[in-house]
Formats: C-alpha cells, sequence, structure tokens
C-alpha cells in the first residue's frame, strides 16, 4: 500500500499568529514554523499502518516556501519513507482554488492507494482543500473522521455529527481526513533524525505539473482583533443564580 500524507508548515500554534497589514497574508516571520498538529496526527495515523505493514509506502507532501522543506525532513525523520515539495514563488498567496488544483496535480501520478490529511489547518480553518483535490481527482472522501481502520481492500470510519454518529467506507484510492481525535504524533529518534537525510526529497515548480500559477483571489482589507471589553460582574446578594441564567437566556447559551 502507498500512502500519502499531506502536511503543511503553518506558524507556531502556541503563539500569537496575526496577519501582515501590508499583503492580507499571515505573517510567517512573526513566529516560529512548525508542522501543523493535525497534520502529524495524519501522519501518525499513515505510520502506525507501516509499523504493521513494512511494505507500506508513507510519502509525505507539501506546498510551500524554501523552509518548508524542514518539516518534511521532520516528517521524514518520523518515519515516513520520502516527500514532495512543491516549490514554485508564483504560489505564494495561494488562495484554496490554485491550492486545490496544484496539490491534487502532484497528487495524479503519484500512485497512491490512500491520501490522508487533517481536515483543517490552524492558519487557514477553511476546512475545504481535501474536499477540492477529492473532486479534482475523481475519489472519495471520508472527511473529519474521529477514527479509521486501514485495511487491505477498503477504509472504514466514523464520523460525528450533530444528530450521532456516521459509519462510512471506501475502496482505494481514496481520501481521508483526522481530526483532533486522533493520536498525538511520535517524536522522531535519532536514527530517525539521522536517516532522514539520506531519503529522497523530490522539489517540483508549479510548471512541471502544469498547473498556471495565477492567483484568484486576494485580500482587500485587513483589521486588527478589537480588544476585548470587561464582563459583567455579578455580585451575589441573594439572586445571583437567577442573573446568571437570564444572562446566558438572553444570549442564546442556554
Amino acid at each position: 500500500m502507498k500512502i500519502v500524507v499531506l502536511i503543511k508548515q503553518v506558524p507556531d500554534t502556541a503563539e500569537e499568529r496575526r496577519l501582515s497589514p501590508d499583503t492580507g497574508r499571515v505573517d510567517r516571520e512573526a513566529t516560529d514554523p512548525v508542522i501543523d498538529e493535525i497534520t502529524e496526527r495524519a501522519l501518525e495515523l499513515a505510520l502506525t499502518v507501516k509499523d504493521r505493514d513494512k511494505s507500506t509506502e508513507v510519502v509525505v507532501a507539501t506546498m510551500g516556501p524554501a523552509d518548508a522543506a524542514k518539516s518534511i525532513r521532520k516528517a521524514l525523520s518520523m518515519g515516513a519513507d520520502s516527500g514532495i515539495h512543491i516549490l514554485d514563488d508564483s504560489l505564494a498567496g495561494a488562495d484554496m482554488v490554485l491550492t486545490a488544483a496544484t496539490l491534487a496535480a502532484a497528487l495524479r501520478d503519484t500512485g497512491a492507494d490512500l491520501v490522508i490529511a487533517g481536515n483543517e489547518s490552524t492558519d487557514g480553518r477553511a476546512g475545504m482543500i481535501p474536499a477540492m483535490i477529492a473532486e479534482h481527482l475523481g475519489l472519495p472522501l471520508l472527511g473529519s473522521l474521529v477514527s479509521a481502520e486501514i485495511g487491505g481492500d477498503a477504509v472504514a470510519g466514523v464520523r460525528l455529527s450533530e444528530v450521532g454518529t456516521q459509519e462510512v467506507t471506501a475502496s482505494y484510492p481514496a481520501v481521508l481526513t483526522v481530526t483532533e481525535r486522533f493520536e498525538e504524533a511520535r517524536f522522531p529518534n535519532f536514527k530517525g533524525i539521522m536517516g532522514a537525510k539520506r531519503k529522497p526529497l523530490a522539489t517540483i515548480s508549479a510548471a512541471d505539473l502544469g498547473v498556471s500559477a495565477q492567483v484568484r483571489s486576494t485580500v482587500l482589507d485587513v483589521a486588527q482583533r478589537p480588544p476585548r471589553t470587561a464582563g459583567r460582574k455579578i455580585v451575589d446578594d441573594g439572586n445571583a443564580a437567577a442573573e446568571l441564567v437570564d444572562f446566558l437566556a438572553a444570549r442564546r447559551l442556554i
């Protein structure tokens, strides 16, 4: 089995993230870059399959600037076999339409049985890219799963909804997205770190993929988040419980 995991390098999720007022894009110089945690969980799922069956091939792929290669190397040190880095300055600021088309073009000839991704990224939070990729490739999507069973002939999983749970299944090839319910990623060991330096990492451009790198949407304006206002203080003089209920009910919180 061949599994391709889509990872993304994002600003450190433990620090404050902000937009650049000049470009309207995420200010990636403000914090240290890290692999998005949800895509690390996607990689962990793929590596657990490889743990059970050593013939499984795990490839990580990302689209990003030159320093995104560091995130690919970390993924390789965790146990992935090879990496694909889509690197092209003309793709800077790519919107979802261009991003999905580019990633789908890179995945089309990989021969992947399964593509695993996070359900959404922490910097964009649109949660649409995997579905758009599946549409480009004509593959079934098992999205936003809380558990998954990757078998020899098919993949199955459970998705939560507002009314209960939904059991889904698909034959290969397919696209699967994970949520924070999946296991946290393993730490790379010394052997993995040293071995990652020798693993293949292919760098490809938009031209190599036959993609027209034309950003189709732009940010017109950026505004700072307004500061939080002081909350309402309720003093318990005997009717605090009733006041609290009225406060929550007025805001449709109960």
